[in-house]
């Protein structure tokens, strides 16, 4: 049996000899792990996570009358793409910012949307529900549509900027071939809304809100030669970012906060209880904005008050827009039907369904059709204002 010398072993500590295999043993296991996805990462659908903006906003006082708003849009007006290697046609923020506020104006409890975005489909949904309607078919009954709900505040606004990498930084250490690093970078988008009143045009309120978004990285390594010829090298390491769409959904609906409490500071939105205007949630979001314009708020612990009604730039409360003759027109309407049923004529089937004119021109059009006998009178003083006729007082 031939044994090696004893001194090719010289300097080599006896557990070097298994220093290869386990080598060997790692790297394997390590390659089957490569296969399994890590935890977390696949997993059931499930509702989108709320932040403590969104159960804020959630927890507002409850309004003395909830106001139907009209969105139009809220579009990307940043122009910005994302960079390479993803596609160039691909946007740096969502494209669904409306129907983010959308949902943010509904859960705030303060508004009630109807539907602007989608509002050609909504149309052409209602012509076909005319469309099947036959007022002469005796004993088939009718449908009953009603005049679509006209807002009485429309919400203007949009995703304004994106700017990338606005800060960056890291720090990290090495020695002997063994080192880890950590690296951040944040971007920050804009978000601006505002408030119009539908009765002259006047822009209510105006509020911009500016998210952070938030990227880290964590890596180490190993590169070390463990003995001639024998090399270590391993690497690992994690990176976190905060998805864009959350961002933008927090700034939309941290907005949708603010404009609700200032409009109930400058009064034109009005509370249940005028007391709430002293509940911790209200104060603490009227401070905040308060103190972002350097105003006063008073004293450490004081609270901050309505404004006073004999301000002179004071916008009257903002009340709900309600088809409150809707009930009437349909009324007139089967009277009209009746009526020419004992007269011998046929029913006019304008005046036994329901009308989509009605909400496009109010309730004068809608009154006028329902009796075509009485010509229509000229717009006086006392009727020039349509809206007038829908106002709730």
């Amino acid at each position: 049996m031939t044994r090696v010398p004893s001194h090719l072993h010289a300097g080599r500590p006896a557990g070097m000899r298994w220093l290869l295999p386990a080598m060997l043993l790692a790297t394997l296991l390590a390659a089957g792990c490569s296969v399994i996805p890590p935890s977390n990462v696949k997993s059931n659908a499930r509702l989108t996570p709320a932040s403590n903006v969104t159960r804020d906003l959630a927890q507002l006082p409850e309004p003395k009358a909830r106001i139907a708003v009209a969105v139009y849009g809220f579009r990307d007006q940043t122009g910005q793409f994302k960079p390479s290697p993803d596609s160039s046609y691909s946007t740096s923020v969502t494209q669904g910012a409306a129907s983010m506020l959308v949902k943010a104006l509904k859960d705030s409890g303060w508004f009630m949307p109807v539907e602007r975005e989608g509002l050609q489909n909504l149309l052409t949904e209602r012509k076909i529900v005319r469309a099947i309607e036959s007022p002469n078919e005796k004993g088939k009954p009718l449908v009953n549509l009603p005049p679509l709900m006209p807002a009485s505040m429309i919400i203007e606004g949009g995703v304004i900027a994106y700017e990338s990498n606005v800060r960056t930084g890291g720090k990290g250490a090495s020695y002997l071939g063994i080192g880890a690093s950590t690296q951040y970078h944040v971007d920050q988008v804009t978000v601006i809304v505002r408030a119009i009143d539908i009765r002259d045009g006047q822009v209510l309120n105006t509020v911009s809100v500016t998210k952070t978004i938030y990227s880290y990285q964590f890596s180490a390594n190993i590169y070390k030669f463990t003995s001639f010829q024998h090399l270590l090298q391993g690497e690992t390491g994690y990176t976190t970012n905060e998805p864009a769409q959350l961002a933008v959904r927090e700034a939309i609906e941290l907005a949708v906060i603010h404009m609700t409490v200032q409009g109930v500071r400058d009064r034109f939105l009005d509370l249940k209880n005028d007391e709430d205007i002293n509940a911790p949630i209200v104060q603490a979001y009227l401070t905040e904005s308060m103190s972002n314009l350097n105003e006063d708020a008073g004293a450490e612990g004081s609270l901050v008050r309505r404004r006073s009604l004999l301000a002179d730039d004071l916008v009257p409360p903002v009340q709900p827009l309600v088809p409150a003759s809707a009930a009437k027109v349909a009324a007139r309407a089967r009277a009209a039907a009746s009526a020419g049923r004992d007269n011998g004529r046929p029913p006019d089937p304008a005046a036994s369904t329901g009308t989509d004119a009605a909400a496009a021109t109010g309730p004068v059009a809608a009154a006028g059709r329902s009796a075509p006998t009485t010509p229509a009178a000229k717009p006086g003083a006392a009727t020039e204002d349509i809206f007038g006729q829908y106002w709730k007082h």
